[in-house]
């Protein structure tokens, strides 16, 4: 996009949201300096948690075991204040493990016990270990922040964001996530390997050898202040050209021969309208942590990979030959016109 582009997006703005936009973004940059006190690297994962956090999105997370996933999302909870739950997902894990149930007591009569998806974070550790029917538990709490446990309804606290994390390697014991759960994720992160620098000053400064307490970690944001980032974050001011062209990013994953894609032919199932809807609202949060009240067409191109790698569904050919859906990504980037 040219920069008489930006100018002219950039007038959308005012002088109150600029004011608020520079607040945001030295909150921001706080969070991650807080966050770097005790999680070592690992930066882009970190933005992807803030920008899918203050998107009012959840996020599934893949990486290796002792990678520090766990680690990150409690170490986010503990700065923003709010309340931090870890369910460890397991073969024998139940759907009221997760929600809770109906009971009854001699005396007391029938009353509700509240299962750990009541926070306002909720880590899902190893999702993919415990079968469908109990993953499904997550899908109401997810779309529709509620709860229903017998005949009553119950809803969430504010804000709630589920960070569920899975183990791209050990695949004994583990089962598929179901396609209608894996889409109510609106960033899919990778974590990977720590560089022999970060390594280094990971040695002196893990959980292992410390308390979590000794990293003195400083309130950063309340539950309240993320509530209202989440509603500011609809203000950035998005240009229908590129309203429209997301639109055509997301076609491409469905009619790749119409964009020439060439790796196109390893799509079963391209991205729903959800997908859509993912790359707005993140490329609006992106341009909130850039500083930025509008988005231009870098924002949409940086957060496609995290919204979009989740949601193309590779077919047989493409599964036996190793296709990456971040490469076919790539190539709908790059053959996808800005109008």
């Amino acid at each position: 996009m040219s920069s008489n582009t930006e100018k002219e997006v950039g007038l959308k703005t005012t002088p109150e949201i600029e004011e608020k936009i520079q607040l945001y973004q030295a909150k921001f940059r706080e969070i991650k300096a807080e966050i770097g006190k005790i999680v070592i690297g690992q930066h882009e994962v970190i933005g992807g948690l803030i920008e899918a956090l203050i998107s009012n999105g959840h996020t599934l997370v893949e990486g290796i075991p002792g990678i520090g996933k766990t680690l990150l999302v409690k170490t986010l909870a503990r700065i923003t204040g709010c309340a931090f739950s870890r369910i460890q997902f397991t073969p024998d894990l139940l759907p009221t493990d997760i929600v809770g149930i109906t009971t009854y007591e001699e005396g007391k009569g029938f009353f509700t016990v509240k299962g750990p998806i009541f926070a306002n974070f909720v880590l899902a550790d190893e999702i993919n270990r415990s079968p469908p029917k109990v993953q499904s538990a997550l899908l109401e709490s997810m779309q529709e922040r509620q709860v229903t446990i017998g005949k009553e309804t119950f809803k969430l606290p504010s804000p709630f964001f589920v960070m569920a994390t899975q183990n791209p390697v050990e695949q004994l014991g583990t089962y598929k996530l179901p396609e209608a759960q894996v889409d109510r994720f609106l960033y899919k992160l990778m974590m990977t390997y720590p560089n022999p620098e970060e390594e280094l000053k990971i040695l002196k400064t893990n959980i292992t050898l410390f308390d979590f307490e000794d990293f003195d970690l400083r309130r950063v944001l309340t539950p309240d202040e993320i509530s209202k980032a989440q509603d500011f974050v609809k203000k950035i001011y998005l240009d229908p050209k590129l309203e429209n062209y997301i639109i055509n990013i997301v076609e491409a994953t469905r009619k790749p021969a119409k964009y020439d894609v060439k790796l196109g032919k390893y799509i079963e199932f391209g991205g729903s309208p959800r997908s859509s809807i993912a790359l707005y609202i993140s490329s609006k949060a992106h341009a909130l942590l850039k500083g930025r009240g509008y988005v231009i067409a870098h924002d949409v191109k940086e957060v496609a990979y995290n919204c979009l790698r989740h949601r193309i569904l590779l077919n047989f050919e493409g599964e036996a030959e190793g296709i990456k859906t971040e490469d076919i990504i790539k190539e709908i980037l790059e053959k996808v016109p800005i109008i």
